[in-house]
């Protein structure tokens, strides 16, 4: 089995549910403190092993591009007056990783986007990582999944308990527990966004997922659904009734950074970790605190 070295991301979508914002600026763009929620995506994906990185976005979305291409007007501004730190900091974002985009110039669905990759990736096994989930830089999420995946020879997607009454909000796993491997299961079927009484289970597929190159056969044979989109979904559906796909069960550290209430928590929680915002944050939440009535 290949090392996983490689990466996709798509980043094609509209981001709905952050408009009026994300009419003119990409949701992958949307701040995390002082970082656009999409670095973090790519940090993660580095610090997993990946050393190149293929962004899927459209036509709409070039600000992606241009956050991580080199700005050397701006880095030599803040070079010669005298902020290197900041220098640093932008300089940085460009050597991450070999970044690499495509335009997906249809929205024709998550399995498409995953399908655009396949002249890139070639038949190496690659890692997706989705903008909306965000996890926590702690995480060790995708390098199991990796490890999984290069153990076993076969695609690992990341699988989450949630509420029963929520499980219509992803799709869900009907799964068989892997004697001695846990927290890997066997994926023995797959519905996207099922109704809650009719739901395999409650573990809810997150937007992570470790695929063997086999996935871009079954994306090809896929036929378009509702819209006219290609579900990423039904693609693995077929998988795990074929050569199998395996799950990691997780918990904690995961963001949906597209839900503006989990949005704020990842700003919370981020910025109370670090030194130079933590405190003027704490105050921020007591006086909110005693002003809510909430202690």
């Amino acid at each position: 089995m290949s090392t996983v070295r490689k990466a996709v991301i798509p980043a094609a979508g509209w981001g709905t549910r952050f408009l009026p914002f994300t009419k003119s600026v990409p949701k992958e763009m949307l701040p995390i403190i002082d970082r656009p929620a999409i670095q973090y995506i790519v940090e993660e994906a580095v610090a997993a092993g990946i050393e190149d990185i293929l962004i899927i976005t459209s036509p709409y979305k070039k600000a992606i591009e241009d956050h991580f291409d080199r700005t050397i007007e701006l880095e030599g501004l803040l070079a010669d007056g005298g902020k290197e730190v900041e220098a640093e900091q932008v300089r940085a974002i460009a050597d991450l990783a070999e970044i690499h985009t495509i335009r997906q110039g249809q929205a024709l669905g998550l399995g498409h986007a995953v399908g655009m990759a396949r002249r890139h990736v070639g038949d190496e096994p690659f890692a997706v990582l989705l903008g909306d989930d965000m996890m926590h830089p702690s995480s060790p999420l995708l390098r199991d999944m990796i490890g999984a995946t290069e153990e076993r020879d076969t695609s690992t997607i990341a699988l989450m308990r949630v509420p029963k009454e929520d499980v219509s909000l992803y799709g869900s796993a009907a799964v068989e527990p892997i004697e001695g491997a846990e927290p890997l299961v066997a994926v023995r079927g797959l519905v996207e966004k099922p109704r809650s009484e009719d739901a395999p289970s409650d573990l809810a597929v997150i937007g992570r997922y470790v695929f063997t190159a086999e996935i871009f056969e079954h994306i090809e044979r896929t036929a378009p659904g509702k819209g006219g989109e290609i579900q990423l979904t039904d693609a693995m559906a077929t998988l795990a009734a074929g050569s199998g796909v395996n799950g990691w069960v997780f918990e904690g550290g995961r963001y949906d950074v597209g839900n503006k209430v989990d949005y704020l928590r990842a700003i919370l929680d981020l910025g109370s970790e670090r030194d130079d915002i933590r405190p003027g944050l704490m105050r921020v939440v007591r006086d909110f605190v005693e002003r809510e009535g909430l202690e």
